[in-house]
């Protein structure tokens, strides 16, 4: 895998930078053995043998939240109206169609396509574990395994959060489509993760819960103890649906925030995705306990599912993180602008947070949420992740470069990614994928193949 040998040193220019705080005009990052090793301001022309990097760059945006295979889904599931249950359907018919040779083309062309987005990192929510009907692959990590080859060919980094899957809700027994998911128990499941091989360059791995209506609740402990003795991340979907409320409310007496809270699921290396429908009594819960919270607006808006508390949640203690989950879009600069513009919506106010704000959430706090704690900013010792948005395309022309956090926030969008580079390599150049030479016919043959 190319991106785990070490880079050649290289010196980036970058015609302006965010910092974390401000733009900053001319900056020279230097990069030695895939990580930064000097950033040097007031460069105001580009040093000799400089790769100058025009437009505003920022850290590698992280997209905290993805299943790969919904990618085949997008236009299809836009016919007609429906609910997420019915949604649900037409994702397990692709699903059902899966190989592990076919999820690693699908996989690959979708992370290519998160590359020419500026997405560096992704958190993959991963739980396609068997072939149809729950038989084991003779490796049983076959599907893991190809998720994590494609990340590596697609030039990208990855974790691969294995998620324990193993009831149709609240102890009724998987169907025929979730065979394929569930490993029976989660000591079961424990016991093929523990097959997956962590400390690749590229790949990190951690685990995940599907949901409280998944994972038996006297098994929940097993998964939390597994990412915990492992210092690894743990996520989980939470209160996407009231349905899923109601039913653990009649199972349990619980929300399934306080579930999880009884258990010893929550914590800072947890993250709940969605986090939709909460009480405040939940919200406190999370924030207390510093678990993070992965916000997927796109999606949420595109299943109507609802707009999530995420302000509470940030206040009560929780980090934010966005993830664009379903690929109803790619474009975590659009996940982040939507955050805001739901809660504006919500609440009828404006200014929730600040453009850096909404950077921090899609580029260091996802990058934490996923394990990657060296990354997420342009800074001596981080892992040398760099995206690059235009500041004179058609959407971002006119204002002050002094203003660019704003306009990539508010105004750009995956289209205005002009460079990617992860681990010092110059994966996306000029919005050319340099190791893919044909996205949109690899995203359009793959998806043929699982018949999308």
């Amino acid at each position: 895998m190319p991106m785990t040998a070490p880079t050649a040193p290289v010196t980036y220019w970058l015609e302006h930078a965010w910092l974390g705080t401000h733009v900053e005009p001319g900056v020279a990052v230097e990069v030695a053995d895939g990580r930064i090793s000097a950033v040097r301001t007031g460069a105001a022309t580009p040093p000799p043998g400089a790769v100058a990097l025009r437009g505003l760059t920022i850290p590698g945006l992280a997209n905290a939240h993805s299943h790969a295979f919904h990618r085949a889904l997008r236009g299809t599931v836009q016919v007609g109206s429906g609910t997420f249950w019915t949604w649900r359907e037409v994702m397990y018919s692709v699903a059902d169609r899966l190989t592990p040779d076919s999820y690693y083309a699908l996989a690959r062309a979708v992370y290519a396509e998160m590359a020419l987005a500026g997405i560096t990192c992704v958190g993959e929510f991963h739980y396609l574990h068997h072939a149809p009907g729950g038989t084991r692959y003779n490796d049983p990590n076959a599907m893991g395994e190809a998720l994590i080859a494609a990340a590596a060919d697609a030039g990208i980094r990855i974790t691969l959060l294995d998620t324990a899957y193993l009831s149709a809700g609240f102890g009724t027994p998987p169907n025929h489509h979730q065979l394929r998911f569930s490993d029976g128990t989660a000591d079961a499941w424990a016991q093929r993760a523990d097959a997956l091989k962590d400390g690749r360059g590229h790949a990190r791995i951690g685990a995940a819960i599907h949901s409280v209506r998944a994972v038996p609740a006297d098994q929940l402990s097993i998964v939390a103890d597994w990412a915990r003795q492992r210092q690894a991340p743990l996520h989980l979907h939470l209160s996407e649906q009231t349905a899923e409320n109601d039913a653990c409310h009649d199972a349990h007496g619980r929300t399934p925030t306080g579930l999880l809270a009884d258990h010893g699921v929550l914590g800072p290396r947890t993250t709940a995705v969605h986090a939709t429908h909460l009480t405040p009594e939940d919200i406190g819960l999370l924030g207390g306990t510093r678990t993070g919270v992965c916000m997927c607006p796109t999606t949420e808006r595109d299943l109507a599912d609802g707009i999530g508390p995420a302000r509470q949640v940030q206040e009560a203690g929780s980090p934010l993180s966005l993830g664009s989950d379903s690929h109803a879009v790619i474009d975590l600069l659009e996940e982040a602008r939507a955050m805001e513009l739901d809660e504006r919506l919500r609440t009828r106010t404006r200014g929730h947070w600040t453009a850096a704000a909404l950077l921090r959430a899609a580029t260091a706090d996802g990058h934490t949420a996923l394990g990657w704690d060296d990354a997420g900013a342009i800074e001596t010792g981080a892992l040398a992740d760099l995206t690059t948005v235009a500041l004179d395309s058609v959407r971002t022309a006119g204002p002050p470069p002094r203003l660019g956090a704003e306009t990539a926030v508010f105004a750009a969008s995956a289209a205005d990614v002009r460079h990617t580079v992860v681990g010092g390599r110059q994966i996306v150049r000029d919005g050319a994928h340099t190791l893919v030479p044909d996205v949109p016919t690899a995203l359009a043959e793959s998806i043929a193949a699982v018949g999308g």
